[in-house]
């Protein structure tokens, strides 16, 4: 039985519609997520009641964190945008409604190890790295300029990890390399290799960020793992961001080239 894992919503609602559709279309039922479901975009309530309903679990991202506790290490534009996402959840009219949401962020955990549904061997899934399970970023590049990093993380790591946090999908591997979906195959899937350590990046779904301005997600089999692209209409989430004033302008522009 095939998982989909989605990563990095941030508040685009109009994306994750566009992903669970085509989750439902290939009839995969489970789904799992890897977190930061709020934050930047001008949905965050809805997105939040998506993921609540359809996802298996979800983890805690570092912008779930901030409208829980406090912004760490944004940047202005960042940072303004997560206490205008804590204001819609404050705003919510329905108290029963409004405390299950806090609920619901309050209990994402920030890493789990599972073992996946007719896969033989335990996946580890975190927001972030292995290492630092809601902040750390895993660039591409540090397969090249930082070596002991890419080592230390994979000490943490047995078989498998899905992470997202970079908004950059793509495998790494141990040796230590990196594989953009573009270079697995017109297919784009990930075959698994007996005794091998891989750390998956599934990209994003709200904002991606490799120049590719369709929504990515990851569908988890028993042997391998596929990169998806999915068509959405940015236009319609730039539009609502547009409106909002505590939202740059510039998270609005950013959806259209993939940035």
């Amino acid at each position: 039985m095939p998982t989909a894992v989605i990563s990095d919503i941030h508040g685009n609602a109009e994306a994750l519609k566009r992903v669970l559709e085509d989750i439902n279309k290939r009839k995969i039922d489970r789904i799992i997520c890897l977190g930061d479901i709020v934050g930047y975009g001008p949905e965050p309530l809805e997105c939040v009641d998506l993921v609540r309903r359809q996802c298996q679990w979800s983890l805690m991202g570092n912008h779930d964190f901030a409208v829980l506790y406090e912004p760490t290490n944004f940047n202005a534009g960042a940072e303004s945008a997560a206490f205008w996402t804590r204001d819609q959840f404050d705003r919510e009219s329905d108290a029963k409604l409004r405390a299950d949401r806090y609920d619901f962020l309050g209990r994402l955990r920030v890493r789990i190890v599972e073992q996946l549904p007719d896969m033989n061997m335990p996946i580890l899934a975190v927001h972030g790295s292995p290492r630092r399970p809601i902040n750390e970023y895993i660039f591409p590049d540090d397969v090249n300029n930082a070596p002991d990093k890419m080592e230390a993380i994979f000490d943490r790591v047995t078989t498998i990890a899905v992470c997202g946090h970079t908004h950059v999908p793509g495998v790494f591997t141990s040796e230590p390399d990196f594989y953009p979906p573009d270079e697995l195959g017109t297919d784009y899937r990930y075959h698994f290799r007996p005794n091998e350590k891989a750390i998956l990046n599934v990209g994003s779904v709200g904002q991606p960020r490799d120049q590719d301005p369709r929504a990515c997600y990851v569908i988890l089999h028993p042997d391998h793992a596929q990169y998806v692209r999915v068509e959405y209409d940015p236009g319609i989430t730039a539009g609502k961001i547009k409106l909002i004033p505590q939202l740059p302008v510039w998270l609005a522009d950013r959806l259209f080239e993939g940035r």
